[in-house]
């Protein structure tokens, strides 16, 4: 236990309802529109890109990979860096990076050239969209008011999901790919504005000067690049190939190389004690299993869709409602359920949800479009809760001065489970089917193939997630519940001392054991 005797700070009056707080709502909710619109919204443009900059299919691929990888291999970089020099300092310098970099577009004349452009993107990215969330947590100090912004912020950013194909298909009949990502200049605008006015400074009390541990800077942003990068090449190359297994390898040596060095350091990048806390770890799971399953089930609809049931696009699209559907209409119902249930079995239970959503895929796929369409809005349920409180449940056990490392763990575990659980179903589809998987007019015993394939990868999948929800609760039952106790669960104790005209004094002692800022 830590104890630390200082002069008492003057506490800052947080908002008492989401009204007073508008402005910092309104940028943070655009920040997690760029986030959810520029990915939805440039996939349409692809076909189009290739074309007019003469783009190879791995060019291609890298525009939007080059993007995710250095997205996903920067936020704890980033997080870790936020809570030492400030949330909203870092943030603000990212939406600066945002917009110079999406008005580069305009410039763009070659392929090499737009993967610089989104690689930066990706970078200012891992500034912003994980401190979109520590931001939206500090602001408020009710548990209530949390969960019912950050339902508000997901919300907008599942808008920019569902309307950005539509959008993107109507901006290329009439204008430029370039407008598309040209778009992202307006929105960082009105993002900054929003934090710049709506979000005070940093208190100092609420960060910590830590030095920066380098080296495990360096090791854990390899290890999530190459975490990110072998699904893709197991997706590519098949399990066949020697680049996934040596990726794969190269991650797990890097990885093993981060635990050890976290282990030791004086001032670790990540305190490995506090990702072990019940409620940390277990949100953390949860979040993974979320992740495995919906990429998974996402990638493995798609195809059966289009492959197996010779659906067009826009129809397999159009199958894809039910997910839509229920992750924009169930808003309203995730602050009222968390308050009846708590957070912490709101988490269970949503991710239990996952699970069944998957596993009703996995048995019952085969058996008609209606059961690919309740496993949707199952999983899309569950979704819609555990994005909230799983990463509230894991910001909430840990210290004020952790929130935005918290954040950017929460983003990454989804991150790396989605390219797993991806590479998973891929991987077994392209071992089991025999022939290219893309040509039409299948033969009976390629279709059966396809159908084994999708039923073991959904089952294979399913046992997954049920593993990681089922290790979770175990994990944090029987803990107390933490977020009930409205923050830290830390006490704060003033002591007067009068002691030759001693200012008075704070001693604050975390009950967790935890450093206390």
């Amino acid at each position: 236990m830590n104890i630390e005797q200082r002069s008492s700070p003057r506490p800052r009056r947080s908002p008492a309802t989401l009204r007073e707080a508008w402005i910092a709502l309104a940028g943070l909710s655009a920040i997690f529109l760029f986030e959810m619109l520029d990915n939805s919204i440039l996939n349409v443009a692809l076909p189009t890109i290739g074309r007019d900059l003469h783009a190879s299919t791995v060019s291609l691929q890298w525009v939007t990979g080059a993007y995710a990888v250095v997205f996903g291999g920067l936020m704890l970089v980033f997080g870790a860096i936020a809570d030492r020099f400030g949330r909203r300092r870092i943030m603000l310098i990212g939406l600066v990076l945002l917009g110079l970099a999406s008005l580069a577009t305009a410039f763009v004349t070659t392929a090499e050239q737009l993967i610089v452009v989104r690689a930066v993107m990706g970078l200012a990215a891992a500034m912003t969209t994980p401190l979109s969330m520590a931001l939206a947590f500090r602001l408020f100090g009710t548990e209530s008011l949390r969960v019912r912004a950050i339902t508000l912020i997901s919300t907008v950013g599942l808008v920019g999901l569902a309307i950005g194909p539509t959008v993107g298909g109507l901006v290329l009949a009439v204008a430029p790919w370039q407008v598309l990502l040209l778009i992202n200049v307006p929105i960082a605008a009105f993002a900054f504005i929003g934090i710049r006015f709506g979000v005070a400074t940093d208190d100092p009390a609420e960060l910590h000067r830590d030095p920066v541990d380098v080296l495990g800077a360096v090791l854990g942003t390899a290890t999530i690049v190459l975490a990110l990068v072998a699904p893709t090449l197991f997706v590519n190359d098949g399990a066949a190939s020697w680049a996934p297994w040596a990726a794969t390898a190269a991650a797990v040596v890097c990885a093993v190389a981060f635990v050890l060095r976290e282990r030791s350091a004086e001032h670790p990048l990540l305190d490995l004690a506090l990702v072990a806390r019940p409620l940390v770890s277990s949100g953390l799971a949860i979040k993974a299993a979320a992740g495995l399953a919906t990429a998974g089930l996402g990638y493995l609809v798609t195809l059966q869709l289009q492959l197996d049931w010779g659906w067009p696009p826009a129809l397999a699209a159009l199958g894809m409602l039910p997910q839509v559907v229920v992750l924009l209409g169930a808003g309203p119902f995730v602050n009222p359920f968390v308050q009846r249930v708590g957070l912490k079995k709101a988490a269970w239970m949503s991710g239990a949800t996952v699970v069944v959503g998957l596993g009703v895929y996995a048995v019952l796929n085969s058996y008609g479009y209606v059961y690919i369409a309740i496993s949707l809005a199952l999983v899309a349920a569950g979704l819609r809760v555990v994005g909230v409180v799983a990463a509230m449940n894991v910001i909430t056990g840990l210290p004020k001065n952790r929130t935005s490392i918290g954040a950017a763990l929460t983003d990454t575990a989804t991150e790396v489970s989605s390219g797993v659980g991806i590479a998973v179903a891929g991987t077994i589809i392209a071992a089991l089917f025999t022939g290219n998987i893309a040509t039409s007019n299948w033969s009976s015993e390629q279709t059966a193939q396809f159908q084994s394939a999708v039923t073991l990868s959904a089952l294979i999948l399913t046992v997954v997630s049920a593993a990681l929800v089922g290790w979770a609760i175990a994990r944090s039952r029987g803990t107390a519940d933490e977020a009930a106790v409205d923050d830290e669960s830390s006490v704060e104790v003033e002591v007067a001392v009068e002691l030759e005209g001693a200012p008075a004094s704070a001693i604050r002692v975390d009950e967790r054991g935890a450093d206390v800022e």
